[in-house]
């Protein structure tokens, strides 16, 4: 038989669309051509399979060779295609057997001596091949990754060798064991060691509980870094789906997915250098950005009006959709982006507006301008404003040590629970309708927030945010109703609007 036909994946953002490898010999002049829009390293394939053929003993035809991967218009990136034509070519010359290949699908890199190397996206392509009903065979060293997709069928192989030999019925591949990651905790910083602040621990705990965005905005060394990267320790342990979804955006960036990190909420911390592509992802063949890479986790960007403002305004979008869509000229890519962004700030250039010890030197007009690097409908977006003053020295050498993470997870795992089963989302993710459904305001509460409207000057968008995190509140305080406490605390957290 001169024709063979095998499976495989592409990679389109969160996709895996399937993939026909065709393989065709025929006579005339020894040629070797592959079709279909293949792009350099597909094209490149050409050399590897040829040397790991003949490196495995295995005759490569002197014929012509013409491979077709299907369909024509989707682009076909890296080398994981080359198991699959190797094994075409193979089976179209007649030195394996094809009854089979219809059973599987195949993915993997090979080295010019016939090794299988690791594949991007393995995850993503698992979880693709698991709904077709076929077992996926892929190289050794991503099977762990592709492990986290349950009751999947994953073969991994380590060469050329145990592939062919498998659809031989020489030796057969033996399927792996899912890695069970369930009962793996996490490990956190925990926020016991930040003395102090206890105003901006009750910030973080209400962020946690209903999924708000924070800003802190205070002197250096007052502890905004270490309260961002504990964020993730108290935030409500993640779901199953959530688990995976994260796992496989992090296995389709360009550092891979580790499998200690499953279940772990990410915390992307990128430079205030990084360009708008850096944060929201691209590139010829798109890839997730940090906010992606955030997806179910936490986004933290320090001294945020150091970053470039057209970088910043590229979040705008993403915080109210929870997605952001890639387009280039010949590609389009759309990528969840349901992260919680925390940033920090300091009150001035030098940093020491409003210390107990330091005198600031800065002007209104410097400090205006320092502020005003954040524009203000991305400030609209970001639902606490919170003031981290510096905590004086005597306070912290007599300061004892605050609650664990683990006690303040338990109240904000609580809360979740409770937003979950009453409307079934966080509080920080209701559309408008929803916000007049479950964030109605007790009368006397009504009252105080258009007061704080009109003297505040608060636009549609903030009126929104504060009934969000007033409800937030009353789900830590186990209410049902939204009363004038709840609604008073979560003004105090609008600092920045207050002082426009």
């Amino acid at each position: 038989m001169s024709l063979a036909v095998l499976h495989s994946r592409a990679l389109t953002g969160m996709d895996a669309p399937e993939v026909t490898v065709e393989v065709h010999l025929s006579g005339g002049l020894p040629s070797f051509t592959i079709v279909g829009l293949p792009e350099a390293e597909v094209r490149e394939s050409r050399d590897r399979v040829r040397a790991a053929l003949v490196n495995a003993h295995f005759e490569f035809p002197a014929r012509r060779i013409t491979v077709n991967l299907a369909p024509a218009d989707l682009p076909k990136d890296s080398g994981r295609f080359d198991l699959p034509i190797a094994l075409g070519i193979l089976s179209a010359s007649g030195q394996l057997p094809t009854a089979q290949l219809k059973d599987y699908e195949f993915a993997g890199e090979l080295s010019l001596t016939g090794d299988l190397r690791p594949i991007r996206g393995a995850l993503a392509m698992t979880y693709s091949a698991y709904r077709s009903g076929r077992a996926f065979v892929l190289p050794r060293a991503s099977a762990e990754e592709a492990s986290l997709v349950r009751e999947a069928r994953i073969l991994p192989a380590k060469t050329l060798l145990e592939v062919c030999a498998h659809l031989a019925q020489r030796e057969c591949l033996r399927p792996y064991l899912t890695t069970d990651m369930g009962a793996t905790q996490p490990n956190y910083p925990d926020l016991a060691d930040v003395k102090g602040q206890a105003h901006a621990k009750r910030a973080l705990e209400i962020a946690a509980a209903g999924g708000h965005s924070l800003l802190m905005a205070g002197p250096p060394g007052t502890g905004k870094s270490m309260l961002a990267a504990r964020f993730p320790g108290i935030l409500p342990p993640m779901s199953d789906a959530e688990a995976l979804e994260s796992a496989a955006l992090q296995s389709l960036g360009s550092g891979g997915f580790r499998l200690e990190q499953f279940r772990r909420r990410p915390f992307r911390a990128p430079h205030h250098t990084a360009s708008s592509v850096a944060l929201v992802g691209g590139g010829s063949d798109p890839r997730p950005g940090e906010i992606s890479l955030a997806h179910h986790g936490v986004l933290f960007l320090d001294e945020l009006p150091e970053f470039e403002r057209r970088v910043l305004e590229v979040l705008r979008g993403p915080l109210e959709s929870g997605r952001v869509a890639i387009s280039r000229a010949a590609r389009q890519a759309e990528f969840p982006a349901r992260f919680q962004l925390v940033a920090a700030m300091n009150p001035c250039p030098c940093g020491y507006l409003g210390h107990f010890s330091h005198k600031c030197r800065c002007t209104p007009d410097q400090v205006a301008r320092y502020r005003g690097k954040i524009s203000g409908p991305l400030l609209d977006r970001i639902d606490i404003h919170l003031e981290v003053p510096a905590v004086p020295q005597e306070d912290l050498l007599r300061q004892a040590a605050g609650e664990t993470s683990d006690a303040v997870r338990e109240r904000v795992a609580a809360a979740h629970r409770l937003q979950i089963n009453r409307q079934g989302k966080a509080n920080s993710s209701l559309a408008t309708r929803e916000i007049d459904r479950w964030c109605l305001p007790e009368a006397a509460a009504e009252g105080l927030l258009k007061q704080a409207i009109a003297r505040f000057n608060l636009s549609a968008r903030a009126y929104h945010r504060v009934l969000k995190l007033a409800r937030t509140i009353a789900d830590l305080a186990e209410s049902n109703a939204i009363a004038v406490a709840h609604v008073a605390e979560a003004i105090q957290y609008r600092k920045l609007d207050r002082m426009a």
